[in-house]
């Protein structure tokens, strides 16, 4: 989230507060040797995105399963695809175009679970914009990554002609004085940091444009996955146990996320977690559908990012994805 890709609340206030990236967590139970130890690397620092995966491990759920699970914050410079393909860590977390990307520059990582159906990336807007939908982004200024996949797809779509580009700074200050200013967002994030300070905001989303990769995924190396899938198959289990967990009663959780990172306070991991419900189980889907994953959807992906030159040659979708431990459907 590298996150890959992405967080305002954490950039904003770790300027005032020193945020924790070294912060980690194991499992209640990890006094107990008969349990196997693991890592999962987070691609940033612990929010309401890792919610389900924090469930699992405050509840049991990893020991139960043989598990004594390590949650390593990440950050910045979490670097999730190298760590997770070398090895460095048994999981990660990441999104799927980081996955297909990585696999394209010869890291062999795979995805076991997607928490996230739907991508929360958006461009905040103000609620009273004149701005209806994306082709209306003419004559605004917006604060994006523009090498960012999401950005590279727009612009091939034809989005963002007539539209002042400007690097993304990480604060909703400029957004909250200029009324013809928009810029990237994550649905759980900026836009509670915008409506804190007395502005009111309205998202167009970018998955409604059709790219729409699997977000906050569970990934492992394609060397553990053949080695070990005993093992990859109880860390999937036992995750996808904790995000049913954590969507239905997030109040514990949240307390500790925020005792491990103090800038997410509980008022915005409850609004997150709100948030999260829709893109986890969006319209159609059933909760014993949490977590899976088609080749559709990644065929889709690698299709869109070999159009926009973020790919030079194609990349199986096949081999993106595993599916051996979820819920058989």
């Amino acid at each position: 989230m590298n996150h890959g890709y992405w967080m305002a609340l954490c950039l904003v206030l770790c300027a005032a507060t020193a945020c924790k990236p070294e912060a980690s967590t194991s499992d209640p139970a990890s006094s107990d040797s008969r349990l196997r130890k693991i890592q999962l690397q987070l691609n940033w620092f612990p929010e309401a995105e890792h919610g389900g995966f924090y469930t699992a491990q405050l509840a049991g759920f990893y020991a139960e399963e043989g598990l004594d699970v390590e949650i390593l914050a990440g950050g910045p410079g979490a670097s999730v695809i190298q760590k997770a393909a070398a090895g460095t860590v048994t999981f990660a977390v990441a999104n799927a175009d980081q996955v297909v990307i990585g696999r394209h520059q010869q890291a062999d990582v795979v995805a076991l679970m997607a928490p996230l159906q739907d991508s929360p990336r958006s461009i905040m807007l103000h609620a009273d914009s004149d701005v209806e939908g994306f082709d209306d982004l003419e004559g605004l200024t917006i604060a994006m990554g523009s090498g960012k996949a999401y950005a590279r797809f727009m612009e091939n779509q034809g989005l963002l002609e007539g539209v002042q580009i400007v690097s993304y700074s990480g604060s909703v200050a400029r957004f909250l004085t200029d009324k013809d200013f928009a810029q990237q967002a994550y649905i759980f994030s900026e836009p509670f940091l915008a409506q804190q300070q007395g502005a009111a905001t309205r998202n167009l989303m970018v998955s409604t444009l059709g790219f729409n990769p699997y977000t906050s995924i569970l990934i492992t190396s394609g060397d553990q996955l053949q080695a070990d899938r005993e093992l990859v198959d109880a860390m999937v289990r036992a995750s996808i146990r904790g995000w049913h967990k954590y969507l239905q009663d997030p109040v514990e959780t949240n307390q500790r996320i925020n005792e491990l990172n103090e800038n997410m306070g509980l008022e915005i991991l409850a609004f997150g977690a709100e948030q999260l419900k829709p893109l986890c189980l969006p319209a159609g889907m059933t909760t014993e559908q949490l977590g899976q994953m088609t080749l559709d959807r990644w065929q889709t992906l690698t299709e869109q990012l070999k159009e926009i030159g973020m790919l030079e040659q194609a990349v199986d979708a096949s081999e993106c994805f595993y599916l051996g431990g979820l819920p058989k459907q």
